[in-house]
């Protein structure tokens, strides 16, 4: 019998998968693995989805999304960058993980080499492999609060570098780049000649500072990569989109087509109504990702693990070394000893391997109770 695809065979575990199903064996374990939104999907899109659903909005849609919602999400980017953009620049996609993918097998050649931050999503180098291209990691140093260093990335190109992906706020920091930052690393790629691929699925989720993306730097060699889902707590329903260069946007298009073919219609007029109603819900849950935050920083200080404050997304590394140089084991202990599911932080590349991940998006009783046996299993 001849063999399964190498490439298929060669993509990495996603860590944060790996721990959530050992998880969901537990039935009391306090779930701080994943990115889940404890919100419900605001009324008035719910709403808008079985209201589509009566309209008739059942059948295929052109694949990079409705005309409709192509506008709405241009008007957007015109709006948060300075850009101007055209919907012909935007391809609706299912969540901003298939914008990722999409975004890298439209730009690699086999072999292609791609920067990808250390620590950084697990879904990069998946995404990498899945587009026969070579990941090549650059560290995130917590002494220069997780930010890239232009110096550091310049010692890793070689003729093959293509992408350079970088990641505000950051997934798992929750570092939130400032403008110089984001400056150098555009003119850092402008220099090398290489495409941006930025993801800023959270660039709602600020608790501290402002956003400042790449689109606006350099829209002629940048993919955006934006979702819905932890803006409007619509993580189920799969809708985000990216904005790019017109020809790339285009040839992302019809890559899209033997994928997925497009999103679903009723979803798509769910997000038109998440874009053009009532902006309260995202409001009220950025003050409570801030405010969990702030407890959990203040639980950190007490428990002397404090390291840094993130500024942005939901996450926090904490540090396990304590335990030991490999976070892996002291999370495995964690969920069976204590019942707290969090990631450890090889799960994001080596340089956060004597950390673990967690999650404050999970309700303040059970974050705090979570952090409290972190604290106690790390003193044992």
């Amino acid at each position: 019998m001849k063999t399964f695809s190498h490439i298929a065979q060669e993509v990495p575990l996603n860590g944060i998968r790996e721990f959530g199903l050992l998880a969901s064996q537990i039935p009391d374990c306090i779930r701080l693995e994943i990115g889940e939104p404890d919100f419900p999907t605001p009324g008035h899109i719910v709403d808008a989805a079985f209201q589509a659903i009566r309209d008739g909005f059942t059948g295929y849609t052109p694949t990079s999304g409705l005309p409709s919602l192509r506008a709405l999400c241009a008007d957007r980017v015109t709006r948060v960058t300075g850009v101007p953009t055209d919907p012909g620049q935007i391809n609706v996609t299912p969540g901003g993980t298939a914008g990722l993918v999409l975004a890298l097998i439209s730009l690699l050649d086999p072999g292609d080499e791609v920067l990808v931050p250390d620590p950084g999503w697990p879904n990069y180098p998946m995404a990498v492999k899945l587009a026969n291209g070579v990941t090549v990691r650059y560290p995130l140093d917590a002494a220069n609060g997780f930010l890239p260093d232009v110096a550091a990335l310049a010692e890793r190109v070689t003729p093959r570098t293509k992408v350079l992906v970088v990641n505000t706020p950051s997934n798992p920091t929750g570092a939130v780049f400032p403008a110089a930052t984001t400056d150098a690393l555009a003119a850092f790629a402008s220099r090398h000649d290489l495409f941006v691929l930025a993801d800023e699925v959270y660039d709602e989720m600020l608790f501290d500072g402002e956003h400042h993306g790449f689109f606006a730097r350099d829209p002629d060699r940048t993919v955006v990569v934006y979702s819905l889902s932890k803006s409007y707590a619509m993580t189920g329903w799969r809708v985000g989109y990216t904005a790019a260069p017109p020809a790339l946007a285009d040839l992302m298009g019809r890559v899209q087509e033997p994928l997925v073919a497009c999103v679903s219609a009723f979803v798509q007029k769910a997000a038109e109504a998440a874009l053009t109603g009532p902006q309260d819900s995202v409001r009220e849950m950025r003050d409570s990702y801030r405010g969990r935050r702030d407890m959990v920083v203040a639980l950190l200080r007490e428990h002397n693990l404090y390291r840094y404050t993130p500024r942005g997304a939901f996450f926090a590394l904490v540090d396990a070394g304590a335990a030991g140089p490999d976070a892996r084991e002291f999370a495995l202990r964690l969920l069976s000893e204590a019942h707290v599911s969090t990631v450890p932080g090889v799960a994001f590349g080596d340089a956060a391997r004597d950390q673990i991940r967690l999650s404050m998006a999970a309700p303040q009783d059970r974050l705090r109770e979570g952090v409290r046996r972190i604290a106690r299993l790390l003193r044992t």
